[in-house]
């Protein structure tokens, strides 16, 4: 059996594992709507896809939650990169409806199987080498960097890619140019993720070598899928006890809502004001890259922005205002005539205020959690978290894809954010105990981005 890493060798190769994983993800996503408009797939039916991501993520996250404690870490972590091979070639390729909804879907399980793997292969070769009490912070710090640079520089790809194909003559006036056709510049992201895909399941197999793990009792598995409807029952039942956490899980509800609907309908907003779907992928990367940028701001502003509000829970509070109004901006936006400076600066100033808010109320929301849900059930908290935020994207974004173009697709997810927001004013529910655990490890900003588009928490 080849030997686990040394902990140095174990954080490079758990920074380019995070980021051979994302790289791919934010190459595909930035042109998928547009890619499916070009096919002749009416909105509606695009929301559908995007509903059948969420909810195979959503199905699937707890199933697979404890498989690689199971299973293993690097056999669950390979599934999940051939799934997204398969998934990546279905979406560049597919041309049929039921195609393109099984490329979503088999996307959805890819992320519910690779949630945390990768992150537990690095603690636990690094305690394996130097204890428990080993040093976990900076691996984990510069995971979640190179994850944000990959997602960066996957969504500027994956804009420019089709951007910089279509002034190819063959390709701008080819047969291939047709809708009908497999093969056209926006296909080209996915496609190109698909080959990535493969040199991360080949740095899994050959990288990632397991450290030797206690053997597990008989039945291990069975138990495991028998005790997931009682772990579902208990973080219903968390929510519905504590008031506190029920406001939490409102939140990510809310943030699923925003996500998902600005994630569907902003792609053909920016092809409609560039006029044509390759420059929209390219405007809609940079909107996405500034997302990322706004959505990290956010994120290293939460804690001084609790200390300026005066706690945590008002932190929150101006978060998810702010997040309202860069929607309710978004909303004007999509109401006015595409001609002129204001509408772009609307959508522009709408999209960063979005991210900049979720961002901020992002910390703040997981740090109340994680002080008030004891260590035995943080798990279960955030899995039922991370539902709340898929199901209610999943259902804001077949609604706003069954609407009239214009500013009505963005008022439930606007409504939603103004509820939420509202939950965490109304009454506040005191001081939060300290967790005698010490707080938790907290999600990158942009990884939180994607548990909408991609699904499932990473």
């Amino acid at each position: 059996m080849t030997r686990p890493p040394g902990p140095l060798t174990a954080r490079r190769r758990y920074a380019t594992a995070c980021a051979l994983y994302w790289l791919p993800l934010g190459l595909a996503v930035t042109p998928l709507v547009l890619l499916f408009t070009e096919r002749g797939i009416p909105l509606p039916a695009i929301a559908g896809f995007f509903v059948a991501h969420s909810l195979t993520a959503a199905a699937l996250e707890l199933p697979t939650g404890g498989l690689s404690d199971v299973v293993g870490r690097r056999p669950v972590l390979a599934a999940a990169g051939l799934l997204n091979l398969a998934a990546f070639t279905l979406q560049g390729l597919g041309t049929a409806p039921w195609v393109l909804t099984l490329g979503m879907a088999l996307m959805g399980a890819a992320r519910a199987l690779s949630s945390g793997p990768t992150e537990a292969w690095y603690v636990d070769t690094v305690q394996a080498h130097s204890g428990p009490d080993a040093d976990l912070r900076t691996g984990l710090a510069r995971g979640d960097a190179a994850s944000s640079a990959a997602l960066a520089a996957g969504t500027l790809l994956g804009g420019a890619l089709p951007w910089l194909l279509a002034r190819v003559p063959d390709l701008a006036a080819g047969p291939g140019r047709e809708a009908s056709g497999p093969v056209i510049p926006l296909a080209v992201p996915p496609l190109a993720a698909a080959v990535i895909e493969i040199a991360f399941v080949l740095y899994v197999l050959t990288a990632l070598p397991e450290p030797p793990r206690p053997p597990r009792p008989p039945g291990t598995q069975r138990s495991l899928l028998r005790g997931i409807p009682a772990t579902v029952a208990e973080g219903l039942r968390l929510g519905g006890r504590d008031v506190l956490v029920r406001r939490v899980l409102f939140g990510a509800a809310a943030a699923g809502s925003a996500l998902a609907t600005i994630e569907l309908l902003t792609p053909g907003r920016a092809a409609a004001l560039t006029g044509a779907p390759e420059s929209g992928a390219m405007l809609f990367a940079a909107l996405a890259c500034a997302g990322f940028v706004c959505s990290a701001v956010g994120s290293q502003l939460a804690p001084r922005a609790a200390r300026l509000a005066g706690g945590g829970e008002r932190a929150v509070l101006l978060g998810l205002g702010v997040a309202a109004g860069g929607l309710l901006l978004l909303a004007v936006g999509a109401g006015t005539d595409l001609t002129g400076p204001v509408p772009s600066l609307l959508a522009a100033g709408g999209y960063g205020l979005v991210y900049l808010g979720l961002g901020t109320a992002g910390p703040n929301e997981n740090d109340l959690l994680h002080r008030r849900v004891p260590a035995a059930g943080r798990a279960t908290a955030l899995s039922v978290q991370s539902l709340a935020l898929q199901l209610t994207g999943a259902l804001s974004g077949m609604a706003a894809g069954s609407m009239t173009p214009g500013p009505l697709p963005w008022l439930p997810a606007l409504a939603a954010l103004v509820a939420a927001a509202f939950l965490w004013g109304i009454r506040r529910s005191g001081t939060v105990p300290a967790d005698p655990d010490g707080p938790a490890p907290q999600r990158s900003a942009d990884q939180r981005r994607l548990r909408v588009t991609d699904g499932g928490t990473p």
